[in-house]
């Protein structure tokens, strides 16, 4: 399912006044971020570090991405609590990252509890700084792990939770363009729109090459594959699910 141009009263729409848009640095938030700058007047790029595992490959993905797209308005937070906090393979590194296995029941130890919560917060906030009225998420619910801050109902709450701590008239909204489709969809449109896929990084581990073992390497070899597309990154072990 590949998604068409929209014409100048969609673009209008879905691009509001100004869009923030969320890059970890991954192939997800890479797709979402093509979309944005497609749809939206301007942009600035948003990218959080919390003490993720990969959290340097994650910020070097995000400035690579900007780069190529020319976006020089970026801002990139530190959010500590996450890390301090711990609750997630990805943060505690008394913790151990699990072996791929994304379509096992129930949600993972790589689930950061109420993530996406916080970074949607200070996205909202950058939005009222710059008077922009959209943020942009690549949360996808249909090929996920099964994270729960990637549902779209979360993101309606939480848009309903902005209009009412926001000043009236901001109008903010929160924009997934991914969110229904699998892997090997957000491929095949990554590669329409020109997407750098070789400047992303979504392996939960660091390193000079991903792992191949984890969940996120996974879903994403299993996305190139789907698509009949070679992933331009290396790993230190490949093959799908």
């Amino acid at each position: 399912m590949l998604l068409r141009d929209p014409d100048d009263t969609e673009k209008q729409k879905a691009g509001g006044k100004g869009s923030v848009v969320l890059v970890s640095g991954g192939m997800d938030s890479a797709v979402t971020a093509a979309m944005a700058i497609r749809e939206s007047p301007r942009i600035a790029f948003l990218h959080v570090r919390y003490g993720a595992r990969a959290q340097d490959s994650e910020e070097r993905a995000f400035r690579n991405i900007a780069r190529h797209w020319g976006v020089d308005r970026v801002q990139v937070v530190d959010l500590a609590p996450l890390g301090v906090l711990g609750g997630s393979a990805l943060t505690d590194r008394s913790m151990e990252v699990p072996a791929a296995n994304p379509d096992a029941p129930g949600i993972p130890s790589t689930y950061v509890p109420f993530r996406n919560a916080h970074f949607l917060a200070i996205a909202t906030s950058w939005c009222e700084v710059l008077k922009f009225d959209r943020i942009w998420i690549g949360a996808v619910e249909e090929d996920s792990s099964g994270y729960p801050d990637c549902r779209r109902i979360f993101y309606d709450a939480f848009e309903e939770a902005i209009r009412l701590g926001t000043r009236p008239g901001t109008g903010i909204r929160i924009m997934t363009p991914v969110i229904h489709l699998n892997k090997g969809e957000i491929v095949s449109e990554g590669i329409r729109l020109g997407v750098p896929f070789e400047h992303t990084w979504s392996c939960y581990r660091e390193g000079t090459r991903a792992c191949g073992r984890c969940d996120s390497c996974a879903l994403r070899l299993r996305g190139f594959s789907r698509a009949g597309i070679r992933d331009p990154l290396e790993y230190e072990v490949s093959g799908t699910l």
